[in-house]
């Protein structure tokens, strides 16, 4: 069975896409930590970041890396944090926070409630920024 990332990607469910090519893909968090933050996807279902193969997981970094420098275009933040937990969709994921302080990345923390206008917003700034 397909994961819900998997779905997302194809088209099944819908999100804010900020980017894509042919092997990532990258989107709005609906339940952020922070404005701007953004998961980044292969779009080869792989449950472990470690089972990636090499050029895989190095890609999926460039890839980040793109998207990453973009959202601190636009949000202002000190750094985009970066984490992989991995426990909640079994589809290798990357979490890109906007940070001004460790403690932005807690994800005990209540998440922002955001309208889709709002996500719709800071996703075109994203996109505008790549």
């Amino acid at each position: 069975m397909a994961t819900i990332f998997t779905r997302i990607i194809q088209g099944e469910i819908p999100c804010f896409k900020i980017a894509e090519d042919e092997n990532y893909f990258a989107f709005l968090d609906i339940n952020p930590l922070a404005e701007g933050h953004t998961l980044v996807i292969p779009k080869k279902e792989s449950d472990y970041i470690f089972k990636m193969d090499d050029s895989e997981l190095s890609g999926l970094l460039i890839f980040a890396k793109k998207i990453g420098l973009a959202i601190e275009k636009v949000i202002p933040c000190k750094r985009i944090g970066i984490t992989v937990i991995g426990l909640e969709v079994p589809h290798t994921h990357i979490h890109l926070i906007p940070i001004n302080a460790i403690t932005d990345m807690e994800f005990s923390r209540p998440k922002l409630k955001l309208s889709n206008d709002e996500l719709a917003g800071i996703c075109e700034k994203i996109k505008q920024a790549l």
